[in-house]
């Protein structure tokens, strides 16, 4: 899932090498095909990973979204296995010609294209992080209520610090996978699962 302002940049390092096959999946599929759901796991993560790219460069656009004061809108995104939905003041006919230029940008060599900062995945490892932290700062410190006040602080803090380059990490290697594999079908206005009026990117898998 994707939160993205129309203004976002992609800049962010990575501290080691990406360099995704386009066979990677694929192969994966043809050695573990057997496990149950697997292929549902990699199509969500190359979907997810065009939503992210889809949302790049409808930021590169000008006026893909409603100015409202500082021109801080933001797009909402949802992954599934048959496509994305982009939540937001946007035009079809912007997200039509977006979907197939992310595409071929993503799959020709635009890796960090696949990760955004303001992805629901960093929120995720967030909390965890802070959660974590926490929980061995109050086991490994006094149980005097101003240390472990103390302690807590510092998990947070230290949390807080090292969340954002974990999750783009964790997005990179875990929840994305670059979409060599999947074919645009359909862009169109529909309802979500919940009722929630949204912008439709239909793909399928193909090998």
């Amino acid at each position: 899932m994707t939160t993205a302002t129309s203004t976002s940049q992609n800049t962010s390092p990575f501290p080691f090498e990406f360099a995704p096959q386009a066979t990677q999946d694929t192969d994966l599929l043809k050695e573990l095909g057997f496990f149950p759901g697997l292929k549902e796991i990699l199509t969500i993560r190359q979907v997810h990973a065009l939503e992210h790219a889809t949302v790049w460069v409808l930021s590169e656009f000008e006026k893909t979204v409603t100015t409202r004061g500082d021109a801080d809108n933001q797009l909402g995104g949802m992954s599934t296995e048959q496509g994305f939905y982009l939540y937001g003041d946007l035009k079809t006919s912007d997200l039509r010609r977006a979907v197939p230029i992310a595409l071929e940008r993503i799959t020709c060599g635009e890796w960090d294209l696949a990760v955004h900062p303001r992805c629901g995945t960093n929120l995720s490892v967030g909390i965890l992080l802070t959660t974590g932290l926490a929980l061995a700062a109050s086991a490994l410190v006094p149980r005097s209520p101003v240390v472990q006040l103390l302690g807590l602080g510092v998990a947070a803090t230290a949390a807080a610090a090292i969340a954002p380059d974990m999750g783009m990490i964790a997005q990179r290697y875990l929840t994305t996978a670059i979409p060599f594999n999947l074919e645009i079908l359909e862009i169109e206005e529909r309802h979500d699962i919940w009722g929630q009026t949204a912008y439709f990117v239909g793909v399928r898998w193909r090998d």
